[in-house]
């Protein structure tokens, strides 16, 4: 695509986004002048520190300093990439994304992709009509009756039977023109070991279609009926199918997840069926792997809060305990889900009830009391040895509570349970917070590039900012509103002489720009950059509503910061002068030590003027 056409899509795109109506997807605003404010998204708070300033269209948070347009915020709220967040805001306005000229090898990828999906949609349809429209099905619908789920489950997700021969479903693709290599490449079949030919890789098995996000079919889930192995099949890693990015029924369950404000993680495809079937609609699996980093970004982008509900057992337990390092900072409000019985939670519905599990929701443990619960469970605190074990293994959850009152209640808490003086836990807990990190060690098997994906939470800062600071944000202010100050401003304070090193970058940009797009320059600037920016055009607008009295206030605050600033540069100079005159002088450079005391002069005038 040309550069023109990009530059006109972002534009009709940022024309279309009202700050205001964005943002209120997401934050609960209250309207206080000419700017709206509520509770942070970003970071946990009580009191709003969070503005919108829907005129300049722009966003600051006074807790965390997040700050940036519409796309910067949806890039920070949906955990994506900026351009992403552009897109992502013109699928929901309906703007189509300007196409580019494609090489031939590109088409025929794009092509080739396309047939692999349709051929998983006709094994989808194959696998679910031998399911329900033949005799060969009797054995998976028994099965599935057996489980508690109903038809209207198995028509919502697609499930289906593979019929316990060698190669029906092969035959019957072969025999209407799919590829053979079509069928191995989408994992739906196997090379003979002797000889020529395919052959089924699903049989006799209860299928379960798994799909994207975009409700595509990507591969499969084959659950036995007897007792061959292995028990659960899945479709081998392929183009389409990688389990470390895929959450089954994230396609149906993201808007209820959305509107409950949580995703309740189950650990394979039969446990979030089971749930779904019993009108628990916002569950996702994590198809029998570890939970992931890119799992968790993905559900960011619908919720906050995530219930964790992984099988009882000890395998379970664990998955549970690593999902929980992948978690922790991410900024999530993390709850789990304890099964008793050592049920899994598809037996525990099948037993008890859909009510029951809800009424299991709504008991779940918080990160601390779950971590706890299963620290006591598998260590014996009994001898000194084991409290001590006990409390380094609580460590990671104490030393990162964000609350000093909760982690000083939990503290106390901890000393009680372990009796174990409190004095020790606070200790220890002071030693931790230094570097959290490596409290995790042992129970973490993700690395710090895969951690390093996730988005965490941002932390609340308090920035000592002096008055030059300041002054600069205020002149930023004035010269984005009124970009004819800018020259002004250079003339008093050059770029070079500008202290602050975020400002710097922030003026030399928009010297060297033309015509100023607020979404050009949060993609082109550092985050950093941006967030300063965006401090200086919310923190600096003035609430008044006589726009007279505001302009005359804002020029007086324009004509101080200068000032200040100017001073500021014309000390700097001198200092830097009277070093170099001294130099001249030193190395006998008469004329240089003359040029140098004449700015000297004029500088002392000025400032003593």
């Amino acid at each position: 695509m040309e550069r023109a056409d990009m530059d006109a899509f972002v534009e009709r795109v940022e024309q279309g986004s009202d700050i205001v109506d964005v943002v209120s997807h997401y934050v609960t605003l209250k309207r206080k002048g000419n700017r709206f404010w509520g509770c942070c998204p970003f970071h946990q708070e009580k009191t709003p520190s969070f503005s919108v300033v829907p005129d300049k269209g722009f966003f600051y948070c006074f807790g965390c300093h997040a700050g940036g347009n519409v796309f910067k915020f949806l890039s920070l709220i949906e955990n994506v990439s900026y351009f992403d967040a552009i897109k992502l805001q013109a699928e929901k306005l309906g703007i189509p994304l300007p196409e580019r000229p494609k090489s031939a090898q590109e088409k025929a990828r794009e092509q080739r992709l396309k047939d692999l999906l349709k051929v998983n949609e006709m094994a989808r349809t194959f696998f679910h009509n031998c399911l329900t429209m033949t005799r060969m099905g009797e054995a998976g619908k028994a099965y599935f009756a057996g489980r508690g789920i109903s038809m209207d489950t198995i028509e919502e997700f697609g499930l289906g039977y593979a019929p316990d021969a060698w190669d029906k479903l092969t035959k019957a693709f072969l025999a209407r023109g799919v590829p053979q290599d079509f069928l191995l490449e989408d994992g739906l079949a196997m090379e003979r070991r002797e000889g020529q030919g395919i052959y089924d890789r699903f049989r006799h098995r209860v299928m379960i279609p798994i799909a994207d996000e975009r409700g595509r079919v990507v591969g499969f889930g084959g659950r036995v009926l007897d007792d061959s192995k292995p028990k659960y099949l899945n479709t081998k890693e392929t183009v389409l199918f990688n389990k470390r990015r895929l959450l089954f029924g994230l396609d149906r369950s993201h808007q209820a997840i959305r509107q409950a404000g949580y995703a309740i993680i189950v650990e394979g495809y039969m446990d979030a069926i089971s749930v779904f079937d019993a009108g628990v609609k916002n569950v996702v699996a994590s198809l029998g792997t570890s939970f992931t980093a890119e799992h968790c970004k993905k559900l960011l982008r619908y919720a906050k809060r995530f219930f964790f509900c992984y099988d009882s057992d000890d395998a379970g337990q664990n998955a549970t305990i690593r999902a929980l390092t992948i978690v922790r900072d991410s900024g999530a409000d993390v709850r789990v889900i304890v099964v008793p019985d050592g049920k899994d939670p598809d037996e525990f519905i099948r037993k008890h009830g859909a009510d029951a599990f809800r009424a299991l929701v709504e008991n779940a443990f918080s990160l601390t009391d779950y971590r706890l619960r299963y620290v006591l469970a598998h260590v014996n605190t009994q001898s000194f040895e084991g409290k001590m074990q006990a409390l380094h293994e609580m460590l990671p959850v104490l030393a990162t509570m964000r609350s000093a009152a909760e982690r000083s209640e939990f503290a106390k808490r901890l000393a009680q349970t372990l009796m174990v003086d409190e004095g020790i836990i606070r200790e220890e807990t002071a030693k931790a917070a230094r570097n959290p990190q490596l409290l995790w060690q042992e129970a973490d098997t993700v690395g710090p590039a895969q951690r390093a994906t996730v988005q965490t939470e941002r932390p609340r800062m308090h920035r000592a900012d002096g008055a030059l600071q300041k002054a600069g944000r205020i002149v930023l202010h004035a010269v984005w509103a009124d970009p004819s100050l800018l020259a002004h401003a250079l003339s008093m304070v050059p770029l070079d002489g500008i202290p602050d090193e975020l400002q710097r970058t922030i003026f030399s940009y928009l010297n060297e720009t033309e015509e100023w797009d607020g979404t050009q320059l949060a993609a082109q600037l550092g985050d950093e950059a941006a967030e300063e920016l965006s401090r200086a055009i919310v923190e600096n607008e003035d609430d008044a509503e006589d726009a007279a009295e505001t302009s005359g206030d804002a020029l007086a605050a324009y004509s101080d910061s200068i000032a200040l600033l100017r001073r500021a540069y014309l000390k700097q100079r001198y200092e830097q002068l009277s070093r170099e005159a001294t130099e001249a002088s030193t190395s006998g450079d008469v004329a240089g030590m003359a040029e140098k005391l004449k700015e000297l002069t004029e500088i002392k005038k000025e400032m003593d003027g």
